[in-house]
């Protein structure tokens, strides 16, 4: 199993180079952008400060729908940050040449990627759950019964594998299929793959934000 997973190129030295590199570019195209778009605010709003507001403003809607507008507005940071990195990290995998040159790999599918970022929702989830309800936080690990708690455990420690699995499993995979896909019809086929992608990859980042604010509102809301 070692053999194959290191000739598949998941862990070869290659492949962690592009991936780290990929990152580190993709940050700072994100910082620029940001500091561009919101260095000289107008009144009206040109291209790229309407395109931020645009952006801003239909997050903002999507997490207020999940953990209210109180919650959503002191959250949005950790959200907002997380559904951009991991949608512009799905898109690049979309770049020409990607994955066949080692300095262009798409970050999110690879588990270590996938899984940082499952590990700072699972530490958020309880950081602010014990900050919105102290140490009565505790209590739902014995909830409804106390001989659940070994079960509430478990099922605490599972959703940041699932959240890290689930989004490495499908963009890795979609990158795979695609890939085959073109050495055995190079044309017309992985085009249309490349268009379905534009899709899938949003719906990726989408579901790993919402089930990450499902997780928050439950830790922090009033019912917990």
């Amino acid at each position: 199993m070692g053999d194959i997973i290191t000739n598949s190129g998941l862990f070869s030295k290659e492949a962690i180079v592009g991936q780290v590199s990929t990152t580190w570019i993709l940050m700072a195209v994100l910082v620029i952008l940001s500091i561009c778009a919101t260095s000289k605010l107008k009144t009206v709003p040109g291209k790229l400060q309407n395109a931020a507001e645009m952006s801003v403003s239909s997050l903002d809607g999507f997490f207020e729908g999940i953990l209210g507008e109180h919650r959503a507005r002191n959250y949005f940071p950790l959200f907002g940050t997380m559904f951009i990195f991991i949608l512009v990290s799905n898109y690049s995998g979309l770049l020409p040449f990607a994955g066949h040159i080692s300095w262009l790999q798409a970050p999110t599918s690879t588990l270590s990627v996938t899984a940082g970022l499952a590990i700072i929702i699972f530490l958020a989830t309880h950081f602010l759950g014990f900050k919105a309800h102290g140490f009565s936080y505790l209590k739902h690990f014995i909830s409804p019964l106390a001989f659940m708690l070994p079960l509430n455990i478990i099922e605490e420690v599972v959703r940041p594998f699932s959240l890290a699995l689930r989004l490495y499993g499908n963009i890795f995979g979609e990158e795979t299929v695609t890939h085959q896909l073109f050495q055995m019809c190079p044309i017309i086929v992985p085009l249309v793959m490349n268009v379905l992608s534009i899709l899938f990859c949003l719906i990726q980042a989408v579901v790993f934000t919402m089930l990450s604010a499902v997780y928050i509102e439950g830790a922090t809301g009033a019912g917990h």
